[in-house]
């Protein structure tokens, strides 16, 4: 795999995670939970998918799979789709960071083990 794939790929991850993080911001937003209260009917999912901050996680998770897109014309699936594991730290520790969530010791050791397997494809 040369440079400008793995390029590619951390930017795939990199989107992936932080759409995650825009999208949970949007769908915690009191505008977002009070629409949602009612159930979900017309109203609300307007509410929802013309959010600010929804549109731009959507928006992420375009441009991602647009990246990816570009990774699978140049790798096999089998060898790149194992560093999208790399999205769940990337997630966790961004969670943490901005959204104030806690890493709990059980969380890092699970994410943990799944950056370990990653290790472990990438060198098969």
């Amino acid at each position: 795999m040369n440079r400008s794939t793995l390029l590619l790929i951390v930017a795939n991850v990199a989107m992936t995670s932080l759409a995650q993080i825009v999208l949970k911001s949007g769908m915690s937003a009191p505008e977002v939970t009070r629409a949602l209260d009612g159930g979900v009917r017309l109203p609300a999912l307007v509410t929802v998918l013309f959010h600010p901050w929804v549109v731009v996680g959507l928006g992420l998770y375009a441009g991602a799979a647009l990246v990816w897109l570009l990774v699978l014309s140049r790798v096999d699936v089998s060898l790149a789709y194992p560093f999208v594991g790399l999205g769940f730290v990337v997630t966790m520790v961004l969670a943490w960071a901005f959204l104030g969530e806690a890493v709990t010791p059980m969380r890092m050791a699970g994410t943990l083990l799944i950056a370990a397997g990653i290790v472990v494809l990438a060198r098969t």
